[in-house]
């Protein structure tokens, strides 16, 4: 029931160059699972000013947060029956799809930085990655940081043995699901909306996020300790129906693309400061304590999660391991 639904919001949403030509503005329906003071959120907001800017207001683009269209879970269905026309998922919700190459980008301890992973992204594995979703009606246009997860629990999260038991909501990946599991814990993979309240009522111990999602999300409220681990990276990415986004006029395509370069600049440029500034308001709150690791509680972590990398080559292939190797310059096993 719910895929003809999907299909029969398509049929009217989903529009050729005839229709769009005849019909003004061109809406675009944007949806995404975040608060609208988040990276991700602000970027989407500054695509639809900008790219309404460069259109002279022959494109609408509709924001849609907060899961308010569609959750994690359902929104890459409805982007390929055409009921929405432009996402922001995280890599990982791509698994699904039959492209769990992208899973790799979850690998623990794997960019060192902000600078590394975006270097990375603008480079030959961003690309190799987006020309996988092509054979799935799917379009890349952009990868937006969000920064590094942060781990969290009703008690501190310091040395390996500390996750024993603990059930942890994950967003989908398998990769994370693997590193938690080597740590002694129970990951559970849960909608983004529904986090909170799992929180709340103990349905789950703990969580990994990034510091501007346990702000806006409010996660710090029911977590009584927060790890500053930085073990691995959130990335989305910004993707579109690939009939919807062929079907532009050629001219609006091109402002279009203008418009998303613009806003993925200043998205990238402001998730790191975003993250440090929830993190000082998260500590002002005095409703979690946080926790940072030492170097030797760090490596310890870095150690016990080391087997994913082993086991990652049966789920992601060898290929983009290779690729990321390569272009990141670290070992792979």
């Amino acid at each position: 029931m719910r895929k003809l639904l999907l299909a029969v919001a398509a049929a009217a949403v989903l529009v050729g160059p005839a229709v769009a030509e005849a019909q003004s503005p061109i809406v675009i329906k944007f949806s995404h699972v975040v608060a609208n003071d988040t990276p991700k959120g602000k970027g989407a907001l500054k695509f639809k000013e900008l790219a309404e800017k460069y259109t002279d207001g022959k494109v609408k683009v509709e924001i849609y947060p907060n899961s308010t269209l569609y959750k994690d879970k359902e929104e890459i269905e409805a982007l390929q029956l055409g009921s929405v026309h432009m996402l922001a998922p995280s890599t990982a919700k791509f698994a699904p799809l039959g492209i769990k190459e992208f899973e790799a980008l979850d690998l623990p301890w794997l960019f060192k930085d902000d600078q590394t992973y975006s270097n990375a992204m603008k480079g030959t594995i961003g690309k190799w990655l987006f020309d996988k979703l092509e054979t799935k009606g799917i379009t890349g246009l952009a990868y937006w940081d969000n920064g590094f997860h942060m781990l969290s629990a009703n008690r501190a999260l310091i040395k390996p043995t500390d996750f024993q038991g603990l059930k942890f909501r994950i967003s989908g990946s398998k990769v994370a699901d693997q590193y938690l599991r080597i740590m002694g814990s129970i990951p559970q993979i849960m909608a983004f909306s529904e986090v909170y309240q799992a929180l709340q009522t103990g349905v789950v111990d703990g969580c990994e996020n990034t510091a501007s999602n346990y702000l806006t999300q409010k996660f710090y409220e029911v977590q009584k300790d927060i790890t500053v681990s930085y073990h691995a990276h959130l990335q989305y990415a910004v993707i579109v129906n690939s009939k919807f986004w062929s079907g532009l006029p050629p001219d609006i395509r091109a402002q279009l693309e203008k418009a998303m370069n613009e806003a993925t600049d200043y998205t990238n440029s402001i998730a790191r400061q975003e993250n440090e500034d929830a993190l000082a308001e998260i500590k002002k709150t005095g409703k979690t304590t946080l926790h940072y690791l030492t170097d030797a509680d760090r490596k310890a972590w870095q150690e016990a999660m080391q087997p994913t990398y082993k086991w990652a080559k049966g789920r992601v292939g060898q290929e983009v391991l290779d690729l990321l190797a390569k272009e990141l310059d670290v070992k792979m096993n």
